[in-house]
């Protein structure tokens, strides 16, 4: 059977009809995307030819969208950027300075030209840059004349001496009895070595702000009020001047407290403690000058009831400043509280203030007698005869120690030798003896026939002294 007889001719012409508008949309598609493609190729070409001048969309240098500017335009706004760059320095105590980029030479590593740059970036792959833009993006090093920038930081105000304080360290204060710590001073001295190294990283980085405090370039105390040295030293010294010494003169007496020690005390640069021993001395001189008797005039009553002041010779008090010197450091160094005496060279009967006390030998040379007390009782008295006035050997007045006595001894001189019973010597070779050779004493026998300065004293007198005394005892000569 033929087609005619399938289909009628009626649907056969719809049927070529169909066919018809089938033909004519595929040819419209075909026209569509060709014309597309066209579209495609011109924008594509037409960007490529675009970016033989221009950098990709998405490109950065050092952070700055440089995107569709031509080489020529990067290198004017990268200058620019390079031109205006500031490191700005926060100081300590809210000062800031500045350092310029023109002050120190600043430039790009490239030279500030960007043209290498741009000519990694091919025309015709422009559509990679829209894909992977992370590989347009650069970072352009800078570079700097170190002489200007060591030039430059040089003349901080931070480094002029005019502004300068130097950091201290804690250190101590006497107050009210006892030691505080006075809290250190942290200055705003620069170690420069550090500041330079930063601001060099900080411009080769391009920062824009250095925070000195941050970079931690101020020198710093070596000690501070939190620093156990410093707390070790103040507690030292607190003990030091806990120390407390009542010295004992008879009815006087002397307080050495904090008032005085915390005047001796100093703390070195390495925090060692020392006493000022010249300090310590002189109070021991004070001591010395106050209390010391020997040679010093004091009152003293005679058998006669006349009061006379009387000085010299070698009776009384010497304190041993060598040795009370050190015995105090020693006292001090230790906290000790405590009662005592100082040191003597030598020493006297009595403490009061009249030292000579209640046994003493007295002589009064102008009526030529001696008297012996003991514990306040007279023991013996008699005339004796002194040294020979007019031959140039008068006795000296003064107030002595007996210093020894001794029986049977032999007394010599450039034109004499005498042999007496008891010898009991108080100055020199001066003392008191018995004289069996005269037969007479007192009166004015002393002035043409006296002795070379001995006391020459009838043998009872002589032997009952010598029986009685001392050592030690005073013997007080006055005219």
């Amino acid at each position: 059977m033929g087609i005619t007889e399938k289909f009628s001719k009626k649907q056969l012409k719809e049927l070529m009809e169909k066919l018809k508008e089938k033909l004519n949309q595929h040819k419209k598609i075909t026209i569509g995307i060709t014309s597309f493609l066209s579209i495609l190729l011109v924008i594509y070409f037409g960007m490529s030819a675009y970016f033989i001048n221009h950098f990709y969309f998405g490109s950065e240098i050092n952070g700055i969208n440089v995107s569709g500017k031509s080489v020529e335009k990067v290198n004017e706004l990268m200058a620019e950027k390079l031109q205006a760059y500031t490191l700005n320095l926060k100081e300590r105590g809210g000062k800031n300075e500045q350092i310029r980029a023109d002050e120190i030479g600043l430039k790009y590593n490239t030279g500030g030209d960007f043209r290498i740059f741009k000519d990694r970036q091919k025309p015709f792959k422009w559509i990679s840059a829209i894909l992977n833009p992370d590989e347009y993006k650069m970072m352009e090093g800078v570079d700097y004349d170190k002489e200007l920038l060591a030039q430059r930081i040089d003349k901080l105000d931070c480094f002029d001496i005019r502004n300068i304080v130097e950091p201290e360290n804690a250190g101590f204060e006497y107050s009210k009895g006892s030691y505080v710590i006075v809290d250190e001073v942290q200055g705003n001295k620069v170690d420069k070595n550090i500041l330079y190294k930063h601001v060099s990283d900080a411009i080769l980085n391009e920062e824009t702000t250095l925070d000195l405090e941050g970079i931690d370039c101020y020198i710093k105390p070596q000690y501070t009020s939190k620093s156990q040295k410093i707390i070790d030293v103040k507690d030292t010294l607190n003990k030091y001047v806990s120390s407390k010494i009542t010295y004992n003169f008879g009815e006087r007496k002397e307080i050495l407290d904090a008032s005085i020690i915390n005047m001796w005390l100093s703390v070195d640069e390495n925090y060692v403690i020392t006493f000022d021993e010249k300090k310590v001395r002189e109070y021991v001189d004070t001591l010395s000058n106050n209390y010391n008797t020997v040679g010093k005039k004091r009152n003293f009553n005679t058998t006669s009831g006349k009061i006379i002041s009387i000085g010299g010779g070698d009776y009384g008090f010497i304190i041993n400043k060598d040795k009370e010197t050190q015995a105090i450091i020693s006292a001090v160094k230790e906290g000790q509280t405590l009662t005592k005496e100082p040191a003597y060279i030598q020493t006297a009967l009595c403490q009061n203030s009249n030292d000579i006390g209640n046994t003493y030998v007295e002589i009064n040379l102008s009526s030529q007698h001696l008297w012996f007390y003991k514990n306040g009782s007279l023991v013996v008295q008699g005339d004796i005869v002194s040294g020979n006035v007019s031959a140039g050997h008068t006795t000296p007045s003064g107030v002595y120690r007996l210093k020894y006595k001794q029986r049977n001894a032999i007394l010599k001189g450039p034109d004499y030798e005498a042999a007496v019973s008891y010898w009991m010597p108080f100055n020199g070779g001066i003392g008191i003896h018995d004289a069996s050779w005269r037969s007479r004493f007192g009166g004015n026998i002393y002035r043409t026939n006296g002795s070379h300065g001995c006391i020459n004293s009838p043998n009872y007198l002589a032997k009952t002294i010598f029986q009685n005394i001392d050592p030690g005892t005073p013997v007080v000569c006055y005219y």
